[in-house]
């Protein structure tokens, strides 16, 4: 039980400071006090996202700094996201992962039956919602901050956006403070922690950096590739190497060529067979000189 303490307890830290690090937001918007609001019921409301009816209005709240377990797992990044969060909190499958995120929105609907206020600048928290969804605090009718509610009832995270609190916390002392609770519900093993695999956590969560470290190396190489210095040049190209894109034969090639100069990617409107369709297809691939 000691070893699994210590790990959870390192492994949270390192995770604290990788997720939060470059993702706070600008917070020049002052943050809006809505009393009274209320929970409105949607097949969409989760452990951390609901939808709320405040000042006669409806809205769309994310909570900042925490993440619940997903509810569903209906499209692909849906699963990958369900499979990141089980690694993380060692849970022996997606399906107990599925169950806890239900169960943290039954703790939600309970908590958010009385009135509740909400501390909003309006900042867009579109995530995996089409429009809409913006960040914000809620605090519970007994007062308590419900976000810190979910981490330390085992049914929450410390990740995601964060910012100044209601009551002037800065984002880097509520951090500190929502990982204490995090620590304090590993301790106690409530909610989540309740069936953590300490045989597999260490496991897991090396499998997940690893792919995520994959990742980043992947869409470095991509970032790579699309740079100005691998562009072809509209001025200097080769008629073979303008063909080598597609949607460019020989005909439209020898066009492009005739064209010359191009001060800029757009003025390949001007050749005959480009449209504004055709355009953005090649765009990618293009440049015209020093642009």
């Amino acid at each position: 039980m000691n070893g699994l303490i210590k790990l959870l307890i390192k492994s949270l830290s390192l995770t604290v400071v990788l997720v939060f690090v470059g993702i706070s937001l600008s917070h020049a918007a002052e943050l809006q006090k809505l009393t009274n609001a209320k929970l409105i019921n949607n097949p969409a409301n989760d452990g951390d996202s609901f939808f709320v009816e405040a000042d006669g209005k409806p809205l769309h709240i994310r909570l900042y700094f925490v993440d619940c377990p997903e509810t569903s797992a209906g499209s692909k990044s849906d699963a990958q996201r369900v499979r990141e969060q089980m690694r993380y909190f060692g849970l022996p499958g997606v399906e107990r992962t599925i169950h806890f995120g239900n169960e943290a929105k039954i703790f939600a609907e309970s908590i958010l039956a009385k009135p509740f206020t909400i501390h909003t600048a309006f900042a867009s928290a579109l995530g995996r919602s089409a429009k809409g969804r913006i960040y914000g605090f809620i605090t519970t009718s007994d007062g308590d901050d419900f976000a810190s509610l979910l981490v330390k009832k085992g049914f929450a995270r410390t990740y995601g956006i964060g910012r100044e609190t209601p009551d002037g916390v800065s984002r880097a002392e509520m951090i500190e403070r929502l990982r204490d609770l995090e620590i304090s519900a590993i301790l106690k093993r409530v909610g989540i922690w309740s069936v953590c695999d300490p045989d597999q956590i260490a496991e897991l969560r090396s499998k997940q950096r690893s792919e995520d470290q994959e990742l980043k190396e992947l869409q470095g190489q991509v970032k790579k590739a699309l740079s100005p210095q691998s562009l072809l040049d509209l001025n200097t190209a080769s008629k073979e190497e303008l063909q080598s894109i597609k949607g460019i034969g020989p005909v439209l090639a020898e066009r492009i060529i005739a064209g010359r100069p191009y001060r800029a990617v757009d003025d390949l409107l001007k050749v005959k067979g480009i449209s504004t369709k055709t355009l953005e297809k090649i765009r990618p691939y293009v440049a015209a000189g020093k642009e």
